[in-house]
């Protein structure tokens, strides 16, 4: 197989003035898994324009039914890697779920995702939205608007139920964040009751993300927070209304991870840097030249074997713009991030965010050192692999050296106030700081016994 790589790359490069230096990688052949949301798109493009191939890698990607699927499929080995939940590498390190030690050399992108609401709920809450000018609602729309409506449901014994993706996803985290900065309690989780329900005004459960519109349709849930292009099949379904998007919760916020095993990535230290090698040059292509590529990405992640959903829905939200009623189209062309803003180099920083999230809800269950979250993100992820695949491109002449945060310690800048709905800065050296100044969720000493937190 390598020498057919060899010699089939010897007669492109005849054709080709740049290309990517072959390491010699001890496994070829590969399979990545992926879940249908525009997100996944890196994996797709080296694919469809040959990175993975100038590196020698035969590799085949397979949609996953949901996201444990997927997870099980990469520990299992039957996946060499995936793209993943940020949360999923993080709580299986730590033993919240399925246990297994999951590290990322790569952060896929930023932003991506939205809330939406039912038709029926979002005509109950434009009472409660400012209007602009023209009439249209002003945004960012805060849970505050909703509150009203989940009280009524509450006082009437009826549950008001939403959907988020996984657990330990960003969805979870960001629908929780939403509805706690607008006064709605999300509910916690505890060792003992893992539905995440526990004291909870809102109840959110898991659907699979392109199950979300037609489970809104049905009425099993009112609302739910999901990635692209979900969000926008139900504006051009006609059953619901996006209400924010994350990138109006927290600006330029990371999502998705590339994940593999640390024993992968020990065994195969030169094919794991040629796969990071590929999915830096597919995040470039994504954002060069102000987007210009978007809407060939668009026309690739339109096929059946990707996203499978239609040209129109997925480009609402990949070339700049999101639709949140029906023609009511916004700029937003931060939307989906794959490149600016180092977005896929794998900062501590937004790891132990996950981890405050999982400790404010409960999914770790005791109190934790700030020194603990800095030891857990630097085993989860690594930056060091992503820096030496990103040399050697640099070195190749396939990528610019000031692309790259050569001398960062691993932790952003602190999150200013006014980038944050709920306008309290975020610092990932100082988490338990942090989590004191929320004013919903477990903090200090505090444990969930029973339905009550203590502490």
């Amino acid at each position: 197989m390598k020498k057919l790589v060899a010699a089939l790359l010897t007669t492109s490069a005849m054709m080709s003035p740049a290309m990517a230096e072959m390491l010699p990688v001890e496994k070829d052949e590969l399979k990545f898994g992926f879940i249908k949301l525009t997100d996944m798109a890196p994996l797709a493009v080296a694919y469809e324009n040959g990175y993975f191939f100038d590196e020698g890698l035969f590799v085949t990607l397979e949609a996953q039914a949901n996201w444990k699927v997927l997870l099980d499929g990469v520990i299992s080995g039957q996946l060499d890697g995936a793209h993943m939940l940020a949360g999923q590498p993080l709580a299986a390190t730590i033993g919240f779920g399925t246990e297994a030690h999951i590290v990322t050399p790569f952060s896929m992108d930023l932003n991506g995702n939205g809330i939406t609401v039912s038709n029926e709920i979002w005509e109950q809450m434009k009472p409660n939205i400012p209007t602009m000018d023209d009439g249209r609602p002003q945004h960012p729309i805060s849970a505050a608007a909703l509150k009203p409506i989940v009280d009524k449901y509450n006082a009437e014994g009826k549950p008001f139920n939403m959907g988020m993706v996984f657990p330990v996803s960003t969805h979870n985290y960001e629908l929780r964040y939403w509805l706690a900065a607008g006064g709605i309690h999300p509910g916690f989780y505890s060792p003992e009751d893992v539905t995440g329900q526990i004291s909870a005004d809102a109840f959110l459960s898991v659907t699979p993300p392109p199950q979300m519109p037609a489970t809104l349709e049905a009425g099993t849930i009112y609302g739910y927070c999901v990635g692209e292009p979900w969000n926008q099949q139900a504006v051009f379904k006609g059953i619901g209304v996006p209400v924010i998007t994350d990138y109006q919760i927290w600006k330029n916020n990371p999502e998705k991870v590339f994940g593999l095993t640390k024993e992968f990535t020990e065994e195969n230290p030169n094919t794991t840097l040629a796969i990071t090698k590929a999915l830096i040059r597919a995040a470039m292509w994504l954002d060069e030249n102000d987007n210009a590529n978007r809407p060939a990405a668009v026309e690739i992640l339109s096929r059946p074997n990707y996203v499978g959903a239609d040209y129109d829905v997925i480009a609402n939200s990949m070339t700049g713009f999101f639709e949140f009623e029906k023609g009511d189209k916004r700029d937003i062309p931060d939307f989906n991030v794959f490149f600016r803003y180092n977005a896929t180099y794998p900062f501590y920083s937004d790891a132990v965010w996950y981890l405050t999230q999982m400790r404010r809800w409960g999914q770790i269950a005791e109190p934790k050192s700030d020194s603990w979250y800095d030891e857990v993100a630097k085993m989860v992820y690594k930056p060091e692999i992503y820096l030496e695949a990103a040399r050697l491109l640099v070195d190749e002449g396939l990528a610019n050296e000031a692309d790259f945060p050569w001398d960062s310690d691993g932790y952003k800048a602190p999150t200013p106030a006014e980038d944050i709905i709920d306008g309290i800065a975020y610092d990932g050296k100082a988490p338990n700081a942090y989590l004191e100044s929320l004013e919903i969720g477990l903090k200090g000493e505090q444990v969930v016994v029973g339905t009550e937190v203590q502490g």
